[in-house]
């Protein structure tokens, strides 16, 4: 019964830290990518108020939620973006709210919606996998 506690412990930190870190890093993603709080919340599909939660260190994703997942999307993109424009945020910042003619938009703008947000991480897997 003891192992069974530790383990569970265990897997609830792992948990924890999960949630601290991919809820860090989307909010250090959007800072560096000049994306207000009010759209990130649009991005995740959060309320405003929730953003501005987990921004104060008072709310932290949901793994279970969508709201994980379009997390977790938001940073491959950012990843994504930071490996291409070889780490320059203004550049990163520059192509996310600049129209772009493959796409057919501007990337920022079509993140609200889910199928041209992961068109827009699509678009930039494909690029960044040019030899």
């Amino acid at each position: 019964m003891a192992r069974a506690r530790q383990a569970l412990a265990q897997e609830s930190t792992r948990s924890e830290t999960a949630r601290e870190v991919l809820t860090g890093a989307v909010l250090r993603a959007a800072a560096i990518l000049a994306i207000s709080q009010g759209e990130l919340a649009r991005i995740l599909g959060l309320s405003a108020a929730s953003v501005s939660r987990m921004a104060s260190g008072k709310y932290l994703l949901d793994p279970e939620g969508k709201e994980w997942q379009l997390g977790a999307l938001f940073v491959r993109l950012f990843r994504s973006l930071d490996s291409i424009t070889g780490g320059s945020e203004e550049h990163a910042r520059r192509w996310l709210h600049s129209a772009n003619s493959g796409l057919a938009g501007t990337p920022a703008a079509m993140l609200r919606d889910i199928d041209s947000f992961v068109r827009v991480v699509h678009y930039l897997d494909a690029s960044r996998a040019r030899i």
